[in-house]
């Protein structure tokens, strides 16, 4: 299973794209019984993009359109949409376009608690990153080392950081002259679905 998470870029920041995958070995695979939960199943990440600033939506619908039917031939997929701020508005292109592939629009918040509502998710920040975190500390999570932007990622990774306000506030992501976080908020939508979408949860739980 493939899910595909995307992050939307505004005026000073990239549009990114990120695919991570499941791996399952099957029912009858030979190995099964003797093999750990952690060995069975595991996600990668696959393919990471971060288009150039001021690219259009259009652009972007389309690329990821694009994208999504690529790996429609591969296997089952679903696209994780950040719509927070500009997002809905490109979801609703996105749905316009009467793709072929499972979308799950995800508002992006500073609360504390994961709930959905009228089919969109609302994920607290911190919840998106430290199950990024937990993921690529724990082996859960890989990134393979031949992608072109495998080192931007890295590199995006070690300028996220939690920060407070005055306010009291946290403030949770890069946000230094030249710092970016695109690509990791994009994997970290990936993988928030990844997870989710395995772990046989319902009502509440599911992805839709």
């Amino acid at each position: 299973m493939f899910y595909a998470g995307l992050d939307l870029g505004k005026r000073l920041d990239f549009s990114a794209l990120a695919v991570v995958e499941r791996e399952e070995f099957g029912a009858g695979d030979p190995l099964r019984p003797w093999m750990d939960t952690r060995e069975r199943r595991g996600l990668v990440v696959r393919y990471l993009e971060r288009m150039a600033l001021g690219t259009p939506y259009t652009e972007v619908v389309r690329r990821v359109t694009e994208l999504m039917e690529r790996l429609r031939q591969k296997g089952p997929c679903r696209l994780v949409v950040d719509a927070t701020g500009v997002g809905m508005p490109v979801v609703d292109m996105l749905r316009r376009a009467k793709p072929g592939f499972a979308m799950t629009p995800v508002l992006i918040t500073g609360g504390a608690e994961q709930h959905n509502k009228d089919g969109v998710w609302h994920v607290p920040k911190v919840d998106l990153l430290a199950g990024l975190q937990a993921a690529l500390e724990g082996g859960e999570l890989r990134i393979s080392r031949r992608l072109k932007e495998t080192a931007t990622l890295v590199r995006e990774l070690g300028d996220v950081r939690v920060r407070a306000r005055g306010t009291g506030a946290m403030r949770i992501g890069a946000d230094g002259h030249g710092e970016h976080d695109d690509l990791v908020i994009a994997v970290a939508l990936g993988c928030w679905a990844g997870r989710k979408g395995g772990a046989g949860n319902g009502g509440e739980g599911r992805l839709v």
